[in-house]
């Protein structure tokens, strides 16, 4: 992991040495505010004191600890993996090993496959401009911007076509991620995060590529010092956040949660709702960017890391692992409720009442309502239409906390649980 020495300080360990900032870029990026506290924030310590002798993770007090403080950054890599469902904690360090290595190789197969097509990949570089016109055919005077390759011969293949098309798109989107974070200037890093998100690409072409996979992506680069573990983990995260970036002609996926945004503000705050209404602005389409990227845009780097954390753990599932490995062994909380404590509290709520499967994974829904009612005097005061709402919105940038911010979210969630069930 990408990291340096650390000192404490009075209130808190300063952790702005594992994400260095360039020194011209300090004044221009969010304040971070979380920081690693004793007794709350899981440390290395508590992290490893968490496995039994052959490996078994008790996940209740790794997900307890994570929801009070956070993880601290020499750990997030690894803990992370738990959170988004690459490994079981029944699981043994054997298992764990065997299923790493597996995976590994299956990613170099798929880089390999890739490579074959772009030689560019793996090569420590990336392409900015595009290589094939949507004819297919190639692009000669590409091979400047390109690293000196070029396709040679007109694309036929649909499939590799419509990927290629792509490639110059996360070039340049790769180009602009992060660029504030020393890690990205180097430009073997910034390959690395083009190489994994094109490759993921190409597998998922149902979707594609999407403004934003690269937000969602680039922490996992910066936490993984192996790009096919990196890879792993930013593919379990999007099996969460996929359907957010999948588009039509006459839609965007993230149109679902904006509806089930909709309908909780109009449930707990119905003035502001019809404020909203009012300003043309029902279809809260000024949350996108919020939900696309996980409010990468709203916190400081290190903060929205302890953000995505806390919304893991607190919608956190058991069963998570063997759902996407697609096995038949799944707890079942309802004939034993001893296994209630191994869900998060978001994720509990549902199980509770039965309703497991409505809202899943849509405590970012309830994050966006929380900011929506931080600002609710203002937008009610001085919002006269949907510009004066981005720019209220946007004012938030830096000033948020991220604890508060889940806390106030699991708050509007009862509300919003309550009212529902008496209409």
């Amino acid at each position: 992991m990408f990291c340096c020495g650390f000192m404490w300080k009075s209130g808190g360990e300063d952790l702005q040495g594992f994400y260095p900032v360039r020194p011209e870029c300090q004044a221009d990026v969010p304040r971070t505010r979380f920081k690693s506290r004793a007794g709350k924030t899981l440390s290395a310590r508590r992290w490893h004191a968490a496995f039994t002798e052959d490996g078994h993770l008790d996940m209740e007090k790794v997900l307890r600890r994570i929801q009070r403080g956070g993880i601290h950054p020499s750990i997030k890599g690894a803990v992370w993996e738990f959170l988004l469902g690459c490994y079981d904690p029944d699981s043994t360090f054997q298992e764990r090993n065997k299923l790493r290595n597996r995976r590994r190789e299956q990613y170099g197969a798929w880089k390999e496959e890739c490579k074959k097509m772009v030689p560019v990949i793996g090569s420590g570089k990336f392409v900015t401009m595009a290589v094939v016109l949507e004819n297919g055919k190639p692009i000669e005077e590409s091979s400047v911007e390109n690293q000196g390759w070029v396709v040679k011969n007109t694309v036929t293949d649909e499939r590799v076509l419509q990927w290629m098309l792509s490639l110059h798109q996360i070039g340049l989107d790769v180009a602009r991620t992060d660029r504030y974070l020393s890690f990205y200037e180097n430009t073997s890093n910034q390959s690395k995060l083009w190489d994994v998100l094109a490759i993921y690409t190409w597998l998922n072409l149902d979707i594609g590529y999407v403004q934003g996979m690269n937000d969602i992506c680039s922490p996992m680069i910066i936490l993984f010092d192996n790009e096919a573990d990196a890879f792993w983990c930013f593919e379990r995260a999007m099996r969460r956040l996929r359907e957010n970036f999948r588009a039509t002609a006459t839609s965007m996926g993230v149109q679902t949660q904006l509806g089930v945004l909709s309908q909780v503000i109009k449930t707990v705050d119905p003035r502001l709702h019809q404020h909203l209404e009012d300003l043309d602005g029902g279809e809260y389409l000024f949350a996108i960017r919020m939900l696309m990227v996980l409010f990468r845009r709203e916190f400081s780097f290190l903060d929205a890391l302890y953000l995505w954390e806390m919304m893991w753990a607190m919608e956190y599932n058991p069963n998570m692992f063997a759902t996407y490995e697609e096995l038949e062994n799944r707890n079942n909380a309802a004939e034993d409720p001893k296994l209630l404590k191994r869900y998060g509290k978001f994720e509990r709520k549902y199980v509770n009442s039965g309703r497991n499967e409505q809202h899943r994974n849509t405590l970012a829904v309830f994050v966006v309502a929380s900011v929506l009612q931080t600002k609710n005097k203002r937008l009610l005061k001085e919002a006269k239409g949907l510009d004066d709402v981005v720019q209220i919105l946007g004012d938030i940038a830096g000033n948020l906390d991220a604890k508060k911010a889940c806390k106030e979210a699991l708050k509007i969630h009862e509300k919003f649980l309550k009212k529902a069930n008496r209409q």
